[in-house]
């Protein structure tokens, strides 16, 4: 993806414009939506109807993919398999790997690893699960929701559920990268070649194809997702993504830069963590509510008016400076100075920006902002920027001193490899990681799919602006009444990397796409839950003692946040309604 340029993204920030509306039309199977698109009304797709499953153990023997070797193929009772503490269904599990290979550049041997779980009582549809991290492992086929760890998963709605490891083993981590092939596979081949096998299994398991298919996927399962937006468009017809690190390489200079500029102002050089304690985020987040917290009408603990706060609150300004040495109740100026330049995002030295700013949100209290912003630079991401998304990989003995090469990493001169090729690694880390035509997605608008998209405001690695300005590029591309057509975008304020923070970050996101998909009804507005002590959905313990444990907030379409009504309990949902800027 490329930027606009600065005249139109500051044009386009944040724009001040009514909530996002389409049409409900007719709810029958295979007629047409009354759409509010100019374009033309747009397929209606009809509902999938349920199954049972027919074929299990002999599946090992009737798949006749020539690349696909099936491992086992066994029957699973009900109750064998838990779920946060919730028992699953009789299902069918199915393993096995597709494209075995020696790798002719290191050696190694590759495969695209996978599990299938097909349930007995099938709602005839068909689940993706998009792994995150830097994939590498076949994690149970469950079915993850995402928002948080919802009370349910796909496995148990009756999804027939496959997920992969994208083509590499967890051990081969980073150093895949040192393969062509294999960085192609985990950037986004992996998803082409496993979705019609996946078809396949589920037509020769069910004895018919599967009515809908969804992918979804959070952090780099979410980057899977819009990928699949992109480049499959025709295999899905519903795309969850969220958090998604669509610029993934981008955001890997982004947190290089976090290390180098934490690193300066670190007690402890190898501790990063040292150079903002949590006594000192703590206080930055209370001064971000103390501007930020009322703008939405209720002093809740929580910035729902994300525009405002962005004009509202500044670090220097209104955070207190140290006058003699740190104590947790102020910062030093270059504390201010690192921390101004960390959300403010990597420069070159041309002061041209090389990925998009960091919102200020209360959420950088939490352990999972802290664990990507102090944990992953010098870890996770020196050794992905070193090896896997740079032309060329660099050797293999950086690895042995990965802080080294994030501390050393120049952003002129090791930056711009990114976008690098040569005669061997004919595509660039941004050209197998990032979506093509992210903001042209008429294929997928005019089969009648749908996308939504979540972001939680205190996400430490991917930022929400950059989805954001993706967001408003695609209105920009599409049109904004097209673009309300096929896709919502959902900001979740409080919310770090795909949950946790102090937020309502338990919501139903797939529930509101299946119903938009198949019963033609449009999510502009979606009721999240908090997972305090006690809640069943697994506790969150960045949930304020002062909330209620099972507090409710809507989640409203961009640009749209939630704004108290005046009246009514600030624990409860309905005392606040989605509008936008005034």
């Amino acid at each position: 993806m490329t930027f606009l340029p600065t005249r139109v993204a500051h044009a386009l920030a944040w724009p001040l414009m009514g909530l996002l509306m389409a049409g409900c039309g007719s709810g029958r199977p295979g007629v047409h939506d009354t759409s509010s698109s100019t374009a033309g009304p747009l397929p209606r797709l009809g509902q999938a109807s349920p199954g049972r499953l027919q074929a299990c153990e002999s599946l090992a023997q009737s798949m006749a993919d020539p690349h696909t070797t099936i491992t086992a193929a066994t029957r699973v009772p009900a109750g064998r398999l838990k779920v946060a503490g919730a028992e699953v269904g009789e299902h069918c599990l199915v393993t096995g790997r597709m494209f075995d290979r020696i790798s002719p550049v290191d050696g190694q041997r590759y495969a695209i690893g996978f599990e299938m779980r097909l349930p007995v009582q099938w709602n005839g549809r068909f689940f993706y699960q998009a792994n995150g991290g830097t994939d590498g492992n076949v994690v149970l086929a469950t079915g993850e929701i995402g928002g948080g760890g919802p009370l349910t998963n796909g496995l148990r709605e009756g999804f027939a559920v496959l997920s992969s490891d994208a083509g590499h083993a967890s051990n081969q981590n980073p150093l895949f990268g040192l393969d062509p092939q294999a960085r192609l596979d985990y950037g986004y081949q992996a998803v082409g070649k496993l979705t019609p096998m996946a078809k396949a299994m589920i037509r020769a398991a069910y004895g018919r194809p599967a009515d809908r298919s969804y992918m979804v996927g959070c952090s780099n399962g979410g980057r899977h997702a819009l990928v699949a937006a992109s480049r499959y468009s025709n295999e899905y017809d519903g795309i969850l993504a969220g958090n998604p690190g669509f610029q993934l390489p981008r955001s890997g200079v982004a947190m290089i830069h976090t290390a180098q500029q934490f690193s300066r102002v670190a007690t402890d050089p190898a501790d990063l963590a040292t150079a903002f304690t949590p006594a000192e985020r703590a206080l930055v987040a209370r001064t971000i509510l103390d501007k930020c917290d009322a703008l939405d009408g209720a002093r809740d603990g929580q910035v729902n008016a994300i525009a405002a706060c962005r004009q509202r609150f500044d670090l220097v300004r209104d955070v207190p400076s140290c006058r003699g040495a740190r104590d947790g109740q102020c910062l030093t100026e270059p504390q201010k100075q690192a921390l101004a330049s960390i959300y403010r995002g990597p420069q070159d030295s041309r002061g041209r920006a090389l990925y998009t700013a960091f919102p200020y949100d209360p959420g950088l209290t939490s352990a999972n902002w802290a664990q990507w912003r102090f944990a992953f630079p010098l870890t996770l991401s020196a050794g992905n920027m070193a090896v896997l998304f740079r032309t060329p990989p660099a050797p293999a003995e950086v690895l042995k001193n990965r802080a080294a090469f994030a501390l050393g990493f120049d952003m002129d001169r090791d930056a711009p490899l990114i976008e690098a090729t040569d005669a061997r690694y004919t595509e660039s880390a941004m050209a197998f990681m990032a979506p093509p035509h992210a903001t042209d997605l008429r294929a997928l608008r005019e089969r009648g799919a749908k996308l939504i998209v979540y972001h939680g405001m205190a996400d430490g690695t991917f930022s929400p602006l950059d989805t954001a300005r993706w967001y408003d590029e695609l209105r920009v591309t599409s049109g904004p009444a097209e673009a309300a057509d096929f896709s919502r975008l959902f900001l979740v304020p409080g919310m770090a990397h795909c949950g946790a923070g102090p937020a309502t970050d338990q919501f139903d996101l797939l529930g509101a796409l299946v119903a938009w998909v198949e019963r033609g009804q449009p999510p502009d507005g979606v009721v999240a839950q908090a997972r305090g002590p006690g809640n069943a959905g697994g506790a969150n313990a960045d949930v304020p003692a002062d909330w209620s444990p099972t507090r409710t907030r809507p989640l409203c379409a961009y640009p749209a946040f939630a704004r108290y009504k005046g009246q009514g309990s600030l624990e409860r949902a309905d005392s606040f309604v989605c509008r936008t800027a005034d």
